[in-house]
């Protein structure tokens, strides 16, 4: 009887041991199945990098002016919004867009910085298209697998890859401030401007490529990340008006008449009441990149965009309550009683001012000159 409940027991132990000795087995060998091999959920088809650069194409296009400009943009919402460089669209309102399959479309510039390498177009025929993924928080690191799509000299879609060779990257071209690029190995040529820089595993939009150097042979990349609040915000409330066009430009009917205009002398006194009028409405809409836009060269080398923000951030809104206009030949002084309801130690106040605009043209654009204003007493 002892002895066959000593086998037992003995058999008992032999067999969890064998469990356990399978067990190790195995947590030993999965880990060698699986190495480089990511999981991926039921249903789920692992993406080559063809499957990324076909998606990616698809949603990239090239962008032409009249002005002989040619770049790249990329649809980054369900509007039919084109992201893409201000220096590829600047000076223009309306462009031509040439699609993946072969459609020349029509497209609006519906936003635009003068600082920023930025600006937003919009294209009717792509609103609904789901657009490409965007990394909206997270920053590339040093290392990450990316590729550039756009239109390097013409050739519509092609595609270079590289690396992140660097990150934080700063620099000043023409009128645009460059801060915290991307440096990537891709190549970036004449044309690539504008385009997406994407993540090669995941197909999500990192950047906007926006400038190359020795001899395209290193590139920059803007983080999608840093700027898209501002897109949003033109595609939320496009400008009315943009800048490096003059007025008369936007304002169709007023250019086919300017000619009229300038016979009577009213033509920088039309110009100049609205340029004010369209500062104001700038501010109110808390378009602080446009109204600076709108300050001529002199009044900016004083002041910065940042101190410049910084002095209407406790502004709500502005409202004109009386306007007054004299010229003499190109320039005009505005004058004009302006409620302004503010936030002051807390609260918000209603306070009056006059403020006197300086108007004349700078570069054939009309532009704020220079501007003063004191406090009216209730």
């Amino acid at each position: 009887m002892k002895k066959r409940m000593w086998i037992g027991i003995l058999g008992s132990v032999l067999i969890l041991c064998g469990g356990i000795g399978a067990g190790i087995t195995i947590r030993l060998e999965i880990p060698k199945q699986l190495n480089g091999s990511p999981l991926l959920a039921i249903g789920e088809v692992k993406k080559t990098l063809k499957d990324v650069i076909f998606e990616t194409q698809k949603l990239v296009v090239m962008i032409e002016t009249d002005t002989g400009s040619q770049g790249s943009g990329f649809l980054y919402n369900k509007q039919g919004d084109l992201i893409t460089n201000a220096h590829v669209v600047s000076g223009v309102r309306n462009v031509r867009v040439k699609t993946s399959d072969a459609r020349e479309l029509s497209g609006e510039v519906i936003g635009i910085s003068t600082n920023v390498d930025l600006a937003v177009v919009r294209v009717k025929e792509l609103a609904g298209i789901e657009p490409l993924p965007l990394v909206r928080y997270e920053n590339g690191e040093v290392g990450d697998d990316v590729m550039a799509v756009g239109s390097p000299l013409g050739f519509q879609n092609t595609v270079t890859t590289g690396i992140i060779s660097g990150v934080g990257r700063s620099f000043q071209i023409d009128q645009y401030t460059y801060n915290d690029l991307y440096q990537i190995s891709a190549h970036i040529a004449p044309g690539n401007s504008g385009g997406p820089l994407v993540d090669m595993k995941t197909g999500a939009v990192l950047g906007i490529n926006s400038a190359g150097l020795e001899e395209n042979a290193i590139g920059f990349s803007i983080p999608i990340s840093k700027v898209l609040p501002l897109a949003e915000g033109w595609s939320k409330e496009p400008m009315t008006m943009l800048p490096d066009l003059s007025l008369t430009d936007e304002l169709g009917e007023e250019s086919d008449e300017k000619s009229k205009l300038q016979q009577d002398g009213s033509s920088i006194d039309k110009l100049a009441s609205y340029l004010v009028t369209h500062f104001y409405d700038s501010l109110n809409n808390r378009d602080y990149v446009y109204a600076y836009s709108l300050l001529g060269g002199n009044w900016k080398e004083g002041t910065s965009y940042v101190k410049f923000r910084e002095g209407y951030l406790t502004t709500r809104n502005v409202v004109i309550d009386d306007m007054h206009v004299t010229s003499k030949d190109e320039e005009a002084v505005v004058t004009a009683v302006i409620s302004v309801d503010e936030r002051k130690d807390g609260e918000n106040v209603l306070s009056k001012y006059q403020v006197t605009y300086k108007v004349a043209y700078e570069n054939d654009q009309i532009k704020l000159i220079s501007g003063k204003g004191k406090a009216i007493s209730k």
